[in-house]
């Protein structure tokens, strides 16, 4: 079990790029903020699978995606297991800049993103998020230069936003929305579900039944609005405080109200306790 070449700046980084580009290798790129599970193991699967030889996993919790009332502080920092868990499936690099590295002093450039950063899901409870999300991507895509880059569906909007921002800013590296992972009862992976108590864990996998639910009336000719209505009830009613349950256009992240309106993706997010979960299912 060899061990991925740890990354701390963009220039080892790039130079490793140049070697494995100069022999011939296709590399992929595998953003994240470090907790790994299976989900993000899969992004690399996924990567090998499609053609690239090399795989480089960032592990980076990224400040300017947080607002002042999140979790930043508290955000899972495992890096020494994430690190065994990249070495377990032979991933070549992992790149771990420090702050400064990503945001050195003077570090003054926005990115703005609209479309699908502007849709009324996420950006309603988290209005700066994006403008995060789209920063430290831009940078990473910029940094590794990487032929692909993966992520996954769970953070469905998300990857609608950095879909449009690299083809609107002529960023080259293909990207990949790979399917969410699960859990054997149905829960969607996530770093932030070790917040669950043993109780709220059980709880929470009534968001992934519901959107089954839901997506099997919608597919069966029943009323979207009605249908989302009843939804949102049924996780009101299992205990979650509900932010949304909505049925969107599946690229453009408009609202929809026929089953001819798609392709349709059902989108929720929903606190339980002091954890916010989110979930997608395509129609």
């Amino acid at each position: 079990m060899s061990q991925p070449q740890i990354f701390r700046t963009v220039a080892d980084m790039r130079a490793a790029v140049a070697l494995w580009r100069g022999q011939g290798d296709k590399i992929a790129l595998i953003p994240t903020m470090g907790a790994l599970h299976a989900g993000h193991l899969s992004l690399v699967k996924f990567a090998r699978e499609n053609g690239f030889v090399r795989a480089i996993v960032t592990i980076f919790v990224n400040p300017t995606q947080f607002a002042a009332n999140e979790d930043f502080g508290a955000y899972p920092r495992t890096f020494a297991a994430d690190v065994d868990k990249l070495a377990s499936i032979g991933v070549d690099g992992c790149f771990a800049p420090p702050p400064e590295e990503m945001y050195p002093p003077g570090f003054c450039t926005k990115v703005a993103p609209g479309g699908p950063a502007l849709a009324g899901l996420e950006d309603r409870f988290r209005p700066d998020h994006f403008a995060g999300v789209a920063q430290v991507v831009a940078k990473l895509l910029n940094q590794a230069q990487a032929d692909a880059a993966c992520f996954g569906e769970k953070d469905f909007q998300q990857l609608a936003v950095i879909r449009r921002m690299a083809r609107d800013l002529d960023i080259p590296t293909q990207i990949f929305g790979v399917p969410t992972m699960r859990e054997a009862d149905g829960l969607a992976m996530s770093s932030r579900n070790v917040y669950l108590s043993a109780e709220e864990r059980r709880q929470a996998v009534l968001l992934s039944q519901v959107l089954q639910e839901t997506a099997k009336a919608m597919r069966a000719g029943e009323d979207i609005p009605g249908l989302c209505a009843a939804a949102a009830q049924k996780i009101g009613a299992g205990g979650f405080a509900l932010d949304y349950f909505e049925a969107r256009h599946a690229e453009s992240l408009a609202p929809v109200a026929a089953l001819a309106d798609g392709p349709i993706r059902l989108l929720v997010a929903a606190r339980l306790g002091r954890t916010r979960l989110i979930d997608n299912l395509a129609v």
